[in-house]
């Protein structure tokens, strides 16, 4: 095989454009939302990661943790393992599963926060600031819960309907 001297083929001299083939853009959408969904999937790792430290730090100091947000977070945790591989993969069932389990856990991280009315009182009393910031961490984190959540929710319903194949028309 001999090889070439130059570093232009003979017969590319830019002229056949047209004819090279294109990158369909849907590929370029996929590249794109998957990097915006592996920020989102770090920032949930973050906020489950912290909520889960503020788990262990009240747990020392009441009776015993809370069995419902121990099984969010585990959900939470289980979830975001799901969505990477289905990110990483192209797998739009895992796609599927990791939205409906994360939809999951933050649904039951409200549900917990509305139970214990002590998330609720931090904002209806803020005089009480000093004794009650533990409480305050805990609402911050399920309000920027719920953000990234739905910014996930938009990213990945955008992401299955680019990894999926084109309809063919009849």
């Amino acid at each position: 095989m001999q090889q070439r001297k130059s570093g232009r083929p003979s017969g590319t001299d830019g002229s056949d454009f047209s004819y090279r083939m294109v990158v369909d853009s849907r590929y370029t959408k996929v590249a794109k939302g998957k990097s915006r969904l592996y920020a989102l999937i770090l920032t949930q790792a973050v906020i489950l990661l912290i909520g889960l430290l503020y788990i262990v730090l009240s747990t020392s100091k009441e009776n015993g943790p809370n069995k419902l947000t121990i099984s969010s977070s585990v959900i939470g945790l289980i979830s975001l393992l799901i969505g990477e591989l289905g990110r990483r993969r192209s797998r739009v069932g895992f796609l599927r599963v990791y939205i409906i389990m994360s939809s999951i856990a933050i649904l039951l991280s409200v549900f917990c926060a509305i139970s214990s009315n002590s998330t609720l009182e931090v904002f209806w009393n803020l005089s009480d600031m000093e004794r009650k910031k533990f409480e305050l961490i805990e609402t911050v984190l399920l309000v920027l819960g719920l953000l990234v959540q739905i910014f996930t929710t938009a990213t990945v319903i955008s992401l299955i309907h680019n990894m999926s194949p084109p309809k063919k028309a009849s």
